[in-house]
């Protein structure tokens, strides 16, 4: 029988279907106790829309896998981030046409600090690779997601915000 872990490594996030949960970073641990599998995930956010469906996800590919005991738990501390794609993730967003986001390092404990200014960074155009994008809208097809438009080849990509 093929690991739960394995198994879990290879379902794909609802939302970016290019993305496993494992690239995506939501998947957190997978646990074998017996016949038991205990999974951990961490929405991207906590009204993420797709967390049912995740957890479905895991519990059919498991239960197709052999595995008749799963559990699929929600955690969501510490907040995921998107320093928790994995490189893999990241090249894949690029390579489908999705600019990934920049890596934003450790943050400090205590307030989060208030920006109500868009960041000022240039995303790169992920067809082209042109540096002349243009913010069209702040909201793409879901919350973490901003919709951009390159200059040079005109096309329309959406970019993966930090977080």
């Amino acid at each position: 029988m093929v690991s739960a872990r394995r198994v879990a490594e290879q379902v794909l996030d609802p939302e970016l279907p290019v993305l496993t949960l494992a690239d995506l970073g939501v998947l957190r641990d997978v646990r074998e106790d017996g016949g038991r599998v205990v999974v951990t995930i961490t929405p991207t956010y906590s009204g993420c829309p797709a967390i049912d469906e995740m957890r479905a996800d895991l519990r059919a590919r498991l239960t197709a896998a052999g595995y008749t005991d799963v559990e699929v738990h929600t955690t969501l501390h510490p907040a995921w981030t998107t320093d928790w794609i994995s490189d893999a993730g990241l090249r894949k967003l690029a390579e489908h046409g999705v600019a990934p986001p920049q890596r934003i390092g450790p943050r400090s404990a205590g307030p989060v600090p208030l920006n109500l200014e868009p960041p000022a960074r240039r995303v790169p155009c992920p067809r082209c690779g042109s540096p002349r994008t243009t913010e069209l809208s702040r909201f793409g097809s879901t919350a973490c997601k901003a919709l951009r438009r390159c200059e040079d080849c005109r096309e329309p990509f959406e970019q993966i915000k930090e977080i």
